[in-house]
């Protein structure tokens, strides 16, 4: 095997791992479970009795993880050189500013920063261990999915949440000025009463904070009634733009293996690229075995 493809075989095996490829599948298991392992890890870490008790072995296996994300790390920066085809220095630079790559630096950073900064906070570092968390991003898209079907409805999801924003200031100015005088240690600015307004408006309703005049309780069942149909709103863009998102993917998927089917026959390239554009778009085999049995129908019958 040349240089390249070693690059390129280290970076399939590193990345989702394919059907048939038993490599891939097993290293895709391993990084997982060391994710999952850290992050019980962390959650464990912050009871102090159980801290104490198992203060080495939590060091111990610390140390492991950063020695064994370090290597992965380095693995995928050397293997990202085969992205682009002879240019390995742009693949390297895409893989370093990437999400994936900034979440695996961010996974070793917590150790390297204690080093460094001897003093830093342990619940700082706790909080940058669980960026690991993100790590499965490298396995789902579901984080790029969320963001990329929320930008094909940014129109509606702003308009939604410069309703919000009108809801807010409109309803903590009124409960400002109608409770300020009887709790001002609770409405003694409107900021005070920001914080009241979006915990109502969420539907969250802590009840740490409430009204006590009549005027008050008037806008506050106002900004729960309000509350209900912004996040309803809000809701309703996110799940139809996933909607949407999904229904776009089987058409164009649909699209294509159409247009690889009007000779009849779907050869080698085709193949590779219709497996691609499945995997891009998470369609499970069954989904695409029943678009190919929809095409074969749908192709015209030849004449004997």
């Amino acid at each position: 095997m040349s240089y390249k493809s070693i690059q390129k075989r280290t970076l399939e095996i590193l990345d989702q791992s394919q059907d048939g490829d038993a490599i891939s599948k097993i290293c895709d298991f391993v990084i997982i479970a060391f994710v999952m392992l850290n992050i019980f890890g962390v959650i464990l870490e912050t009871m102090s009795d159980f801290e104490a008790r198992y203060h080495l072995e939590f060091y111990i296996f610390e140390t492991f993880s950063i020695a064994f994300f370090t290597i992965e790390y380095f693995t995928r920066l050397w293997a990202a050189g085969a992205m682009i085809d002879g240019e390995s220095w742009r693949g390297r630079v895409r893989y370093i500013f990437s999400f994936n790559g900034l979440v695996d630096l961010a996974a070793t950073a917590p150790f390297y920063l204690q080093i460094l900064m001897p003093g830093l906070d342990l619940r700082v570092l706790r909080i940058l261990r669980l960026v690991r968390v993100f790590k499965f991003s490298h396995y789902s898209t579901a984080i790029e999915d969320l963001f990329s079907a929320v930008y094909q409805e940014r129109k509606a999801f702003i308009a939604a949440i410069y309703l919000l924003l009108i809801a807010v200031i409109l309803t903590s100015s009124l409960m400002y000025f109608a409770e300020t005088t009887h709790q001002p240690d609770k409405f003694g600015s409107i900021p005070d009463a920001i914080y009241w307004s979006l915990i109502t408006l969420t539907t969250v309703g802590y009840g740490d904070v409430s009204p006590v005049t009549g005027v008050g309780k008037i806008i506050a069942v106002s900004t729960a009634f309000m509350g209900v149909c912004v996040v309803a709103l809000l809701t309703g863009i996110v799940a139809s733009a996933f909607a949407n998102q999904i229904t776009r993917r089987k058409v164009i998927f649909e699209s294509q293996l159409r247009e690889a089917l009007k000779d009849g026959t779907i050869d080698e390239d085709e193949q590779i690229s219709l497996e691609n554009l499945r995997v891009a778009f998470n369609l499970s085999e069954e989904q695409v075995a029943e678009f190919y049995l929809q095409a074969q129908k749908e192709q015209p019958k030849k004449k004997p």
